[in-house]
């Protein structure tokens, strides 16, 4: 089994340049920030700066890349997704390997229409309480990071692949049997704490000591849980239980990246949690008031 030597990372915010830093440390991967613009400009010019620590990551324009990669970690918001698909294309290879850490359950099906889902693994990152505020990024918890095929029985060469590559920088990760269920789950969290977090202004600690918030929180869950049985996703309630695990041992003063843009007046992601939740509602006759309520705020909060 070939180890992976090459990685692009696409998307420099807050899960970007944990991964980026992470393999930046590594002298055994040659590691590649891929940006346009004044994106590429700024990355130039700035590097990364990390828990107060300044990485000079290599950073390439798509148009002059020369050579296939052996992994690629895509770390956009969603509505970026679209626009940046086509600088992926010089980055892909018969032997490479993609996993989105992006939010929301259709950016493998996105990136995959593209280049193929056997080039995909899903993925997703729970428990990293990570801030951007301009090119920095400070975490306490770095989080688990989850990944793998759709099933795991028994593990792909694709899979094997990047738990080497992960366990070889320190990176934690898990890959579940169920990988569709890992990510409902995680859908689930991201409904509830995005949405809430960026109605109600209120960073982790809140809810580590708030009742009410947790209230507004599982509520919003609830509705993702109702819909996951209706599409065959075994969530339950206890699967909201377990992230309080998590949860609790994030820093109080860390915010989810929806309140980070709403804060930072940026667009925010509303179209891929409430509204998906919302539509999801509306295919399989499920009413989801709380996230159809929640999603209009934050829709007039963006404006």
């Amino acid at each position: 089994m070939e180890k992976i030597k090459s990685v692009a990372v696409l998307g420099a915010g807050a899960m970007g340049a944990y991964f980026a830093t992470r393999f930046f440390a590594s002298e055994a991967v040659d590691i590649t920030l891929v940006a346009r613009d004044q994106r590429y400009q700024r990355l130039q010019n700035q590097g990364l700066r990390v828990n107060g620590k300044h990485y000079a990551v290599p950073v390439i324009h798509p148009d002059a890349v020369v050579a296939p990669v052996d992994l690629i970690i895509v770390a956009l918001k969603h509505h970026h997704l679209a626009e940046a698909l086509t600088d992926l294309k010089n980055l892909v290879g018969d032997g490479t390997v993609i996993i989105s850490v992006m939010n929301g359950l259709d950016s493998e099906e996105i990136i995959g229409s593209v280049y193929g889902m056997d080039k995909l693994l899903y993925a997703v990152s729970v428990g990293i309480d990570a801030v951007r505020e301009g090119n920095q990024v400070v975490f306490s918890k770095p989080g688990i990071h989850y990944f793998g095929e759709a099933v795991n029985e028994n593990l792909s060469s694709r899979v094997q692949r990047i738990q080497e590559a992960f366990k070889a920088v320190d990176i934690a990760y898990e890959t579940p049997k169920d990988m569709i269920r890992i990510m409902w789950w995680k859908f689930m969290i991201n409904v509830g704490m995005n949405q809430s977090s960026a109605v109600m202004r209120a960073p982790y600690g809140v809810y580590q000591s708030s009742l009410k918030a947790q209230a507004v929180m599982q509520a919003l869950m609830d509705e993702v849980i109702t819909l996951a049985q209706a599409v065959g996703v075994n969530l339950v309630e206890q699967d909201v239980t377990d992230w309080y695990t998590f949860l609790n041992s994030l820093s109080p003063q860390g915010k989810t990246s929806m309140l980070q843009d709403i804060e930072a007046r940026r667009k925010t992601e509303v179209e891929i949690f409430g509204g998906k939740v919302v539509a999801l509602g509306q295919h399989y006759g499920i009413p989801t008031p709380v996230n159809e309520m929640v999603m209009n705020i934050i829709s007039v909060l963006e404006q």
